[in-house]
């Protein structure tokens, strides 16, 4: 076998694969579970059937990503696995039980005849996509706020993760997802759909500056590293084009919503997400467990994270293929006459 860590910093590359799949999963997830929040709230049946048209060739191979996130944490980072699993059981049970619900409940609404029976799947699916945005907020949220260790082992209680702070992110993370499906439905749609998210998008972005404000500003009082990365001098220099940017990235937003852009709206969201995640990173680098275990410290080894991102070399760019193929093959808007599923 090669020896890959003379050569490279085998926990610097996974972090980067990981970070990539974990966001990755946000935007490509985020968008549909966006979709599912905003579902009940539609102007007719008619749009509720173009929301679902438009998702329906994507919605499952989106969580793929969540897949190689979770999966490639137990195998690259075990400590850290080990460590965080314990304090976050009880939302990421109930997190995958909504994903659940929700993945039968886009399945049967096509199955059922009655006015009744299509009711009770779509607030099934309504509430299964609300209900796992909110989790995983919930679950950004404990882990940027840090989780208790002893001797690299979770100390904490099992409801630790029920605190204002990460309430507070999985309200912000609903949000956000909102505002991505929305403007997934502006670029997808035509008509009345696409009159009613510009609607949504331009009211629901409102809230989602509100709450990039408030992570921006608690986020650096929770722990004395964060803040002196952040406000320190000549650090508050170096980083201050980030919260400049977002700014920027929002009142731009809002004018593409106001005049007519269709992908750019899109675009720009996904690039509030981005300068978000790159916020994180900065603010918890190099810390894999924050602020306790760092990424060096978590990683199994050598010959175990070698092996597998051989495997990953040849698997990630099929993924990533596959991924753009189908999103290239159902491209353009969603049709009255076009059905997906």
């Amino acid at each position: 076998m090669l020896n890959f860590e003379t050569y490279i910093d085998l926990p610097l590359v996974w972090s980067c694969i990981l970070a990539f799949a974990i966001f990755l999963y946000v935007l490509l997830d985020g968008f549909d579970l966006g979709i599912g929040i905003l579902f009940p709230f539609a102007p007719s049946d008619s749009c509720r059937n173009k929301m679902i048209d438009s998702i329906a060739p994507f919605w499952d191979g989106n969580e793929t990503w969540l897949v190689l996130g979770g999966g490639g944490l137990f195998a690259v980072f075990p400590l850290a696995f080990a460590t965080l699993m314990p304090a976050l059981y009880v939302p990421i049970i109930l997190m995958l039980m909504a994903l659940v619900l929700r993945g039968v409940a886009f399945e049967f609404r096509f199955k059922v005849h009655t006015s009744l029976g299509r009711k009770i799947w779509d607030g099934a699916f309504h509430y299964g996509s609300l209900f796992a945005a909110f989790c995983q907020g919930i679950i950004l949220g404990t882990f940027v706020q840090g989780v208790k260790v002893v001797d690299n082992k979770f100390a904490g209680g099992i409801l630790d993760w029920l605190t204002p702070f990460a309430l507070m992110t999985g309200m912000a993370l609903v949000c956000g997802y909102i505002l991505l499906g929305a403007n997934w439905l502006i670029y997808r749609t035509t008509d009345a759909t696409q009159k009613w998210a510009r609607k949504s998008s331009a009211y629901i972005a409102i809230y989602v500056l509100f709450f990039m404000g408030m992570v921006s500003l608690w986020t650096p009082f929770m722990n004395e590293m964060v803040y002196n990365r952040w406000f320190s001098y000549p650090n508050i220099l170096y980083l201050a084009p980030v919260p400049a940017l977002s700014m920027t990235l929002f009142i731009w937003h809002q004018y593409s919503v106001v005049r007519g852009g269709e992908l750019l709206p899109f675009v720009l969201s996904i690039c509030l997400f981005g300068l978000n995640f790159l916020g994180l990173g900065i603010s918890i680098w190099p810390f894999v467990v924050p602020y306790e275990i760092d990424i060096w410290q978590a990683a199994a080894a050598p010959e175990s994270q070698t092996f597998i991102l051989i495997g990953a070399a040849f698997l990630l760019p099929l993924i990533l293929s596959y991924t753009a193929y189908s999103y290239y093959v159902f491209r353009g808007k969603v049709r009255e006459e076009e059905f997906y599923h």
